[in-house]
């Protein structure tokens, strides 16, 4: 008879990826630094609706920090694939942290305007464009190619356990010391991922031979992703779902405070609630083996069912419930189209696809946020909401359209049927 897998034995297969000591610190330091992003998030969008009183500047403002996302991420993971990740990481963390150091300042000396916000988040996006890829594609560098799936879905999680913490201390903050404290929390706590980053054992990473410099190289980058179709029909998911649905920065604050009548708390338990469940199908995702683009078009139509609910939530009480499942719904698509995406990519690609990645995840956010904010100002944040659940509607039929080519989908039993080939006469 098989062995049966002992509780101790299954855990150890969930943090497998917690075995190797250089993930372990890596993790740490994402985590605590993560924590200060989500402290920042939640005070930037009070910042502008305290500023403005407007969703469709809210959504501006976010467009700003996440436009130069769209603009250079595909140069910034050429950049990934031709120098050291973890060079590149020590850079983009130090600015990353100056750029909330200064804004914090000019929010605590009560000299801030909203153009101050524009240019902080121009940086930011500037930044986060080279760090986004850097840090996916770094993953695999620490842990080796056989642990990436579950690294990817651990680190995912531990964003989401941030999103919990994160809302909570920027609540306290807020109603104690001053929104300005929040961006000055966030400073500090890229102290913890620099740290960590030169705490890395060298000798024990995985790295990745640098891309000899080349003409076309950017352009053989787009070719690649177009090429291989477990790369890009997840990415078309996502630009899909990032666009329309994944502003929650825009949305949620807006339904907590036109919707729900709520304070300023009630964004911070929006939040938080999200967070819970993405943690909570982060724990659930690291016991499936499986990836690929028909679990993925599963998950986005539970993903849809989700947001339609949110979009129906009559009371705040209900919203914060069903906010519990988009987060279950959001962890899964995000892993597991991250997971296919990578283990489908070749290394010397990674950096570039990595970037589209990004491209699709965040640098959609130009595009749509500013969509939903117009949306929720001009009729009411539950149609922008619903507009979110019919897009992941939609990536779920572009999943299906597309599937007409055999699927190389990882961890399906099922395999399509091999032609057979007739003799010539």
């Amino acid at each position: 008879m098989p062995a049966t897998a002992t509780p101790s034995g299954r855990l150890h297969q969930l943090g497998a990826a917690l075995t190797v000591p250089n993930f372990r610190r890596y993790v740490s330091g994402q985590a605590l630094s993560l924590v200060g992003t989500w402290v920042e998030t939640v005070a930037q969008g009070l910042l502008v609706l305290h500023l403005t009183h407007s969703g469709t500047l809210l959504g501006l403002t976010t467009a700003t920090r996440y436009a130069p996302v769209l603009l250079l991420s595909p140069y910034a993971g050429l950049l990934v694939d031709r120098f050291p990740k973890r060079r590149i990481l020590l850079m983009t963390q130090i600015g990353l942290g100056l750029v909330s150091l200064a804004l914090g300042l000019v929010v605590l000396t009560g000299a801030v305007r909203l153009w101050q916000v524009f240019v902080a988040g121009i940086a930011f996006g500037t930044l986060s464009a080279v760090d986004n890829p850097a840090r996916q594609a770094f993953v695999s560098e620490v842990v080796g190619p056989a642990l990436v799936r579950n690294a990817v879905t651990l680190n995912s999680t531990l964003v989401n356990v941030a999103r919990v913490i994160g809302p909570t201390i920027a609540a306290l903050v807020v109603d104690s010391v001053g929104i300005g404290w929040c961006f000055i929390i966030n400073a500090g706590s890229f102290l913890a991922t620099i740290a960590s980053l030169l705490a890395l054992d060298t000798a024990q990473l995985h790295p990745t031979a640098p891309t000899a410099r080349a003409r076309g190289q950017l352009r053989a980058g787009f070719r690649y992703a177009a090429g291989v179709p477990d790369v890009a029909r997840p990415l078309l998911m996502m630009a899909l779902i990032g666009t329309f649905a994944f502003e929650f920065e825009v949305t949620l604050p807006l339904l907590a405070k036109d919707t729900f009548k709520g304070g300023d708390d009630a964004y911070g338990w929006l939040l938080g609630a999200f967070g819970l469940g993405a943690v909570a199908g982060g724990l659930y995702a690291l016991g499936k083996a499986k990836t690929g683009v028909t679990r993925l078009k599963r998950v986005a139509l539970g993903y849809a069912a989700a947001m339609a609910a949110l979009a129906l939530a009559p009371t705040l009480a209900a919203g914060i419930g069903v906010c519990f499942f988009v987060g279950v719904a959001t962890i899964l698509f995000l892993t597991t189209g991250n997971s296919t995406v990578q283990l489908a990519s070749d290394p010397n690609y990674r950096g570039r696809v990595m970037a589209l990645w990004s491209v699709a995840l965040v640098g959609s956010t130009p595009i749509g946020a500013p969509i939903v904010g117009a949306i929720s100002e001009a009729f009411t944040p539950r149609i922008a909401v619903g507009l979110g659940a019919l897009a992941c509607v939609a990536a779920a039929l572009v999943g299906q359209f597309l599937m007409a080519t055999p699927s190389t989908d990882r961890g399906n039993k099922r395999r399509a049927p091999r032609k057979r080939l007739r003799p010539r006469r």
